[in-house]
C-alpha cells in the first residue's frame, strides 16, 4: 500500500479537494429534511403559500449547489484516480524491465499482464470511490444522527441502536470477501495464460486440430473463475439486503415512536418527516458505503498484488565487487553449474570451457542438453549457481549489467522484431549507428537483399516482423546484434531457418569479425568449421575440440554426426 500512497502524493491537492467538495454536497443534503419539516409544520399548517414558495426555492438552490459540488468532487477524484493508475502502470513497467530471467520465469508473463491491466484498473476504481465516499458517507451517517438528536433526542435513539448493527454487518462481509477476491485474481491469471498460449500457438493448435480440446480447457478455466466470482459475489450481495432490512426495521420503529411523540405533542408532523428523511439518508449512504467496502476490498487485494511486483528487488547491477582482471582466456566457464528455480535436476553440471578472443565456438547437443542455458550465463540472463563465468578476465557478476550487455551481442532462439522500420530495429543494437554501419551489419548478416526488397532501411516492420519470412527475420536480428560491434556475439540457434548456402556465407562473414562468436545449434554442419566445438549431453561436457578431434575422441559427437548423416541421406 505504500506504493499507492506514494503515487497519491503527486495528487495531494486533488485528494483533498474531492472529499472537501463531497462534504459540502453532504451539508446541502443534511439541510433538506429540516426545510421539508418547516414546510409541513409552518407553511402547510399555517397556509402560508409565500413561505412554501420561498422554502421550495431554497430546496432548489440546495439541489443546484449540491450538483455543482458533486461534479467538482468527481472531477478531482477522477483526475487523482487516473493519475495514480498511470503512475502505477509506469512503475510496474519499469520494474518488469529490471527483472532477471529467473524472476520473469517465476512470476509469469500472464500474471504480470493481469497486474498491469485488471489489477491497476481495480485500484483506480477503488481510489475514485474512496475519495468521493470514504469521508462523505460516515459524515452523512453521523451528521444525520446528530441532526436527528436536534429534532428529537428520544426518537434519535433508534439511530444509535442502528449504526453499530450496520457497521458489524458491513465489517463481516468485508472480512469474508478479502481472501476470496485474491483467489479470483489468481484464477484470472490462469485465464490470461490460456488465452495468451492459444494466441501465440495458433498455428500449432490448428495443425494438430486441438481447437475443441483447447476450447474445453478454456471453458473449465473460465467456469472456475465464474465459480470463484459467484461465491464472492454471493457474499458481497448480502450487504445491500442486510442493510435494507435493518434500516427498514428501524424505520418501522421510528414511525411508530414518532407517531406516539406527535400524539403527545412533543414534536410536530414535520419533525417525523425530517427524522424519516435522515433515516433514508443513512440508508442510502450505508448502501454506498457497503458498495465502497466491496470495491475497496477488491482494490486492496489488487494493490497488494501490484505491490508484490514493485517490492521485488529486480536484477542486481553487480553481485561481486569488481577486482583486477585475471590473465588468460577471453571467455572462461570454470566448474559452472546451474539449476533453474524449482527445476529439480541441474541444467548444467561442472562445465569447464576456455575460449580465446576471436575464436568461433560451436555449442552442440541434443534438446535439453543445456546449450541455451550455457550461453545465457555469459550476459548474465541467469546467474551460475556453481562456479563462475569470466569475460575478459573478470567474473561477469562483478561487471555492471549495462556494461556487460553492451559488450555482448545476443540473437535469441525466438526471433523478436519490433513494429517500426528496419532502421529503427537496427538501432536497438546501436542507437547512434550510421548508415554505413547499418549497411555493413546487413551485409555480414546476409540481409542486404531483405532490406532492398522492402525499399531499404526505411522499409516497414510490422508487429513481430510478420511481414518477413522466418529466415529474413533471423538475418535482421543477426544484423541488429552485429551493428553494435560486440566483444562477444551469441547466436542461439538463430540460423535454423536459413538454407545451407546462406548459412555457409553467414558463417564465413562472422569468422572475419574481430569478436568471439558462440554459435548454438543442433545441426553439426553449422558448427563443424568452428575453432572450438563444445558438445553437451544432459548438462555435462561430453567433449571439447575441433571437428576432427571430436570425431576421433567423442562418442556423443559421432552419434550426432551419424544420426544427421542418416537423416539427410
Amino acid at each position: 500500500m505504500h506504493h499507492l500512497r506514494s503515487c497519491l502524493k503527486r495528487y495531494r491537492t486533488e485528494a483533498i479537494l474531492s472529499p472537501l467538495f463531497k462534504l459540502l454536497e453532504a451539508a446541502m443534503e443534511l439541510l433538506v429534511p429540516l426545510v421539508v419539516a418547516k414546510i409541513v409544520d409552518v407553511g402547510i399548517a399555517g397556509g402560508d403559500r409565500a413561505y412554501i414558495l420561498h422554502a421550495c426555492l431554497l430546496l432548489g438552490a440546495f439541489g443546484l449547489m449540491g450538483l455543482l459540488f458533486a461534479l467538482t468532487a468527481q472531477y478531482f477524484a477522477a483526475k487523482a484516480a487516473v493519475g495514480v493508475s498511470a503512475d502505477l502502470r509506469e512503475r510496474l513497467f519499469a520494474k518488469m524491465q529490471s527483472f532477471s530471467f529467473s524472476q520473469i520465469d517465476e512470476m509469469g508473463a500472464p500474471s504480470m499482464l493481469t497486474r498491469m491491466t485488471s489489477d491497476v484498473q481495480q485500484v483506480q476504481t477503488g481510489v475514485n470511490m474512496t475519495l468521493r465516499l470514504l469521508l462523505r458517507s460516515p459524515i452523512v451517517v453521523f451528521g444525520a444522527t446528530a441532526m436527528a438528536f436536534a429534532v428529537d433526542a428520544q426518537a434519535a435513539l433508534v439511530f444509535v441502536a442502528l449504526i453499530p448493527l450496520l457497521a458489524l454487518a458491513v465489517y463481516g462481509v468485508m472480512a469474508a470477501c478479502l481472501p476470496r477476491y485474491r483467489r479470483v485474481q489468481e484464477r484470472l491469471d490462469g485465464v490470461y495464460l490460456s488465452a495468451r498460449e492459444n494466441l501465440v500457438g495458433a498455428r500449432v493448435l490448428r495443425a494438430f486440430r486441438k481447437e475443441e480440446d483447447e476450447v474445453q480447457a478454456f471453458d473449465r478455466k473460465t467456469e472456475g473463475l465464474l465459480a470463484a466470482q459467484t461465491r464472492v459475489g454471493a457474499i458481497a450481495a448480502v450487504t445491500n439486503p442486510l442493510t435494507f432490512l435493518l434500516v427498514n426495521l428501524a424505520a418501522v420503529v421510528l414511525i411508530f415512536w414518532g407517531g406516539l411523540r406527535v400524539d403527545a405533542g412533543a414534536i410536530g408532523q414535520g419533525d417525523v418527516l425530517a427524522l424519516y428523511g435522515y433515516l433514508s439518508l443513512i440508508l442510502v449512504e450505508l448502501v454506498k458505503l457497503a458498495n465502497l467496502i466491496v470495491t475497496v476490498t477488491k482494490a486492496v487485494t489488487c494493490a497488494n498484488r501490484v505491490g508484490a511486483v514493485l517490492d521485488a528487488s529486480g536484477e542486481r547491477e553487480t553481485v561481486l565487487p569488481r577486482g583486477e582482471r585475471e590473465e588468460g582466456a577471453h571467455v572462461v566457464f570454470e566448474h559452472v553449474g546451474f539449476t533453474y528455480a524449482g527445476g529439480g535436476a541441474p541444467a548444467l553440471s561442472d562445465v569447464n570451457v576456455s575460449v580465446r578472443r576471436g575464436q568461433t565456438v560451436g555449442v552442440l547437443g541434443g534438446t535439453g542438453s543445456g546449450k541455451s542455458t550455457l550461453v545465457d550465463l555469459l550476459p548474465r540472463f541467469y546467474e551460475a549457481t556453481e562456479g563462475r563465468v569470466l569475460l575478459g578476465g573478470e567474473d561477469v557478476r562483478s561487471i555492471p549489467v549495462r556494461e556487460l550487455r553492451q559488450r555482448v551481442g545476443y540473437v535469441p532462439q525466438k526471433v523478436a522484431l519490433f513494429r517500426g522500420t528496419i532502421r529503427s530495429n537496427l538501432r536497438w543494437g546501436k542507437p547512434d549507428c550510421t548508415d554505413a554501419e547499418m549497411e555493413r551489419a546487413l551485409r555480414i548478416a546476409q540481409a542486404e537483399d531483405v532490406a532492398a526488397a522492402k525499399g531499404g532501411t526505411e522499409g516497414a516492420v510490422e508487429q513481430e516482423g510478420r511481414n518477413f519470412s522466418g529466415g529474413q527475420r533471423q538475418r535482421l536480428t543477426i544484423a541488429r546484434a552485429v551493428v553494435r560491434d560486440p566483444e562477444v556475439l551469441i547466436l542461439d540457434d538463430s540460423s535454423s531457418a536459413l538454407d545451407y548456402a546462406t548459412d555457409a556465407r553467414l558463417r564465413q562473414a562472422l569468422a572475419a569479425l574481430d569478436c568471439t562468436v558462440f554459435v548454438v545449434s543442433q545441426r553439426a554442419s553449422s558448427v563443424r568449421r568452428a575453432d572450438v566445438i563444445v558438445v553437451l549431453d544432459e548438462g555435462r561436457v561430453a567433449g571439447v575440440g575441433t571437428h576432427e578431434e571430436l570425431e576421433r575422441g567423442c562418442g556423443v559427437y559421432r552419434e550426432i554426426l551419424a544420426s544427421q548423416t542418416e537423416a539427410s541421406s
